[in-house]
């Protein structure tokens, strides 16, 4: 079995787990470009139900697909982040979105996930 393919329990593999990261991390980019044009969100929708939902889609993707989306998406949330200015910054912290900003969070938990799987 391909390690990309192992089980991580619920049904997701590691190609599952780098393509809802993928997903996760355009969102914050997407939605910091928002925020940082003056256009705040006004709520999101939950998350178990979004990755309920696109989970078909996710297992679709190849593994090589699954690993270049998840990269540019990191990066792309990453330079959205850092392009950032202090005031907005701010608002979003203060609305409690700090997910936002702290993408490195989500992306440690998932990639000890995969590497204990893959490499354990």
């Amino acid at each position: 079995m391909d390690r990309t393919e192992r089980d991580l329990g619920n049904g997701w593999t590691v190609s599952v787990a780098l393509a809802h990261l993928a997903f996760w991390d355009r969102l914050a980019a997407l939605t910091l470009q928002r925020w940082e044009r003056g256009d705040i969100p006004s709520d999101e929708a939950e998350p178990d139900l979004l990755n309920d939902a696109l989970i078909e889609e996710w297992r679709a993707l190849s593994p090589r697909q699954a690993a270049d989306l998840a990269v540019a998406a990191a990066r792309l949330v990453d330079a959205a982040v850092e392009a950032l200015d202090a005031r907005t910054a701010a608002a979003v912290q203060a609305r409690g979105k700090e997910w936002l900003l702290r993408r490195g969070v989500h992306r440690r938990e998932h990639l000890d996930q995969i590497e204990g799987i893959v490499w354990g």
